[in-house]
């Protein structure tokens, strides 16, 4: 039985045809294109909350620095409230973490108690070095601020740690754990030298 040879011209045909191209081209186009506009989309609603967080703590540590405690409400209450407000619905503070560490100047910051480096010297604290307790809580501690919201003159770090769900299925994989990343901001001011007897600032924000 004879192989049947195919004609010459029907194979240049079949790889001159272009019907069908696109729809392929689009196939394997779709699936990055969509993932980078909703990569987009996310990154910037995530800096678009960012600016919220960031602009209501700052608003937050202006009326904090005060020392000013509304007739119905606490100090932080007030705080809660006004970074519920600027965050306008994006940001669950039920769940975020607000905190506020004193210490006695900006360059304290983050910094640990002093110590005599001494026994052994090694650059590092050791039970039974010699410290200031700074932060009066009788322990030498590698970060001296103190939690509260300070009295005047005090130096304050405020600091809101929150949860970005990521808006779409798309991006989940990428974006921190189960498509949850954790965030925070944080600013340090200085209180305003409200008249300490006074329990604070007898005048508003």
């Amino acid at each position: 039985m004879s192989e049947k040879i195919p004609n010459p011209l029907c194979l240049r045909r079949f790889f001159r045809a272009r019907e069908g191209t696109s729809a392929l081209e689009f196939a394997f186009a779709a699936p990055v294109a969509l993932l980078s506009i909703a990569g987009i989309v996310e990154l910037a609603m995530m800096m678009f909350v960012t600016s919220l967080v960031e602009g209501g703590l700052r608003e937050a540590a202006r009326f904090g620095i005060t020392g000013f405690t509304p007739a119905s409400v606490s100090r932080e209450e007030q705080i809660l409230q006004i970074l519920d407000d600027h965050a306008i619905g994006l940001v669950d503070f039920a769940t975020a973490t607000v905190t506020y560490i004193v210490y006695p100047g900006f360059a304290d910051v983050g910094q640990p108690e002093p110590y005599v480096d001494d026994s052994p010297a090694n650059g590092a604290y050791d039970a039974g070095e010699s410290y200031q307790d700074v932060n009066g809580n009788g322990q030498w501690d590698s970060d001296m601020g103190a939690a509260g919201l300070g009295g005047p003159g005090d130096v304050v770090l405020y600091t809101v740690n929150y949860e970005w769900q990521a808006l779409t299925p798309l991006v989940e994989p990428f974006v921190g754990t189960g498509g949850v990343l954790n965030m925070s901001a944080s600013v340090a001011v200085r209180n305003e030298p409200w008249p300490a007897a006074g329990g604070g600032g007898g005048g508003g924000p």
